[in-house]
């Protein structure tokens, strides 16, 4: 089932049925008092809704009005998850105490990623919030499960644990003093912080409408909250990003939104389900970070930013010469020096480096010999390069 409707959700939900819904997830306005505007990739379409408000009372009048409608839709083992930035946490927060009760509060899940530079004065925001309330204790919720942290002793992953006589936590014993085994692991249950990528603009499911979610985000969501054959409702669908992950997780999903553009939208990608896959989520951090650990060794004191996932580079320093970056290459174990220095030279050409080195770590041969001198590119010998050098020359 795919519903969409056109219209403000306080007067739509007047004619939902009492308890009718699952799960319900909104992306409502910030607070931010601006007119937010996107344009598609191709630039053939701009998108744009307003969030200018009077003041706080005028924006909290307008969340609380719509906020009573959903509650009252909601089953009674539904959840709700409202999405606010920084400039309205504390007014959601407060309106979702009075409305659902302090009682019914779960989490506070922080989403966390990483973001491009920021000129402006202070701290770079890399994080939003999403309340996740319920109407009772007798809420749904499916237990996600995520790795065991680098640092976890290997004892708490394979040995049962108990509680003692004062409540501490113990290896559990059995009567002959022996530590039992613990019961099959599934990892550590997943935690409020939520380290999902943002959408960068080349993202395939980018369709250039402002506050755009990722779909991996609703997913998780509709994960822990709801179960196949669900009614998912986003009553400022926007997008359309609730509706498409609730679709592709097998869920009912219905959509609201004031603005005729963003209906239209919502269908086609409904349409056209299109998800951008994550290797951060998919293969972990470490997938980012292919820099040899040779980088850090050999720059050990040196104040340099390691280049990840480029094969020219493998750092940048961050003293600069004559205005440009200096680049540093690391001469890989299965290369020549002459292809080395090939792929340094293109990025040295590229970013425009006047001065960059290539560390030497071995004397392989290159087939066809090229001029591998440069007036841009100094080749340095690595310690390990010389030793082997000086041992060969005194032993070989």
């Amino acid at each position: 089932m795919e519903k969409i409707f056109h219209g403000d959700c306080l007067d739509v939900l007047s004619d939902f049925d009492k308890q009718s819904i699952d799960l319900i997830y909104l992306d409502p306005p910030f607070f931010t008092n601006k007119i937010q505007k996107l344009k598609t990739r191709d630039g053939s379409k701009e998108f744009s809704y307003s969030d200018v408000w009077k003041d706080n009372e005028e924006y909290a009048k307008f969340l609380f009005d719509r906020l009573k409608e959903l509650k009252r839709v909601l089953k009674d083992d539904g959840n709700i998850f409202v999405h606010c930035d920084k400039n309205s946490t504390h007014i959601v927060k407060t309106l979702l105490d009075d409305i659902f009760g302090i009682k019914e509060f779960r989490s506070e899940i922080i989403w966390y990623y990483k973001r491009w530079s920021n000129s402006k004065k202070g701290l770079l925001p890399a994080h939003q919030t999403i309340y996740f309330y319920s109407k009772n204790s007798n809420f749904k919720f499916n237990t996600l499960f995520t790795d065991y942290s680098e640092t976890t002793n290997v004892d708490q992953i394979l040995q049962k644990r108990a509680r003692d006589r004062n409540g501490k936590t113990v290896y559990a014993k059995d009567s002959n003093g022996q530590i039992i085994s613990s019961d099959e692991k599934k990892g550590v249950p997943l935690s409020d912080v939520w380290e999902i990528p943002y959408l960068n603009p080349k993202a395939k499911e980018r369709v250039g409408y402002p506050t755009q979610k990722p779909i991996l985000l609703l997913e998780q969501v509709i994960e822990i909250a709801s179960n196949e054959g669900d009614i998912i409702l986003d009553p400022f669908c926007g997008s359309g990003t609730t509706l498409v992950a609730g679709k592709l997780k097998k869920r009912k999903v219905i959509g609201i939104d004031i603005s005729s553009e963003a209906v239209a939208l919502t269908k086609n990608r409904l349409e056209n389900p299109i998800k951008s896959e994550s290797n951060l989520i998919k293969n972990g951090r470490k997938s980012y970070q292919t820099v040899n650990e040779l980088v850090e060794k050999l720059l050990y004191n040196i104040e340099h930013v390691p280049v990840h996932r480029n094969s020219g580079i493998d750092a940048i320093l961050k003293e600069k010469y004559q205005d440009s970056p200096i680049l540093i290459r690391i001469q890989k174990n299965n290369e020549t020096l002459d292809e080395a220095m090939l792929l340094l030279s293109k990025a040295a050409d590229i970013k425009r480096s006047k001065k960059s080195f290539l560390i030497r770590t071995n004397d392989m041969k290159a087939l066809f010999n090229y001029d591998v001198e440069s007036d841009k590119i100094k080749i340095i010998d690595s310690v390990s390069y010389k030793l082997k050098k000086i041992l060969n020359i005194n032993f070989g």
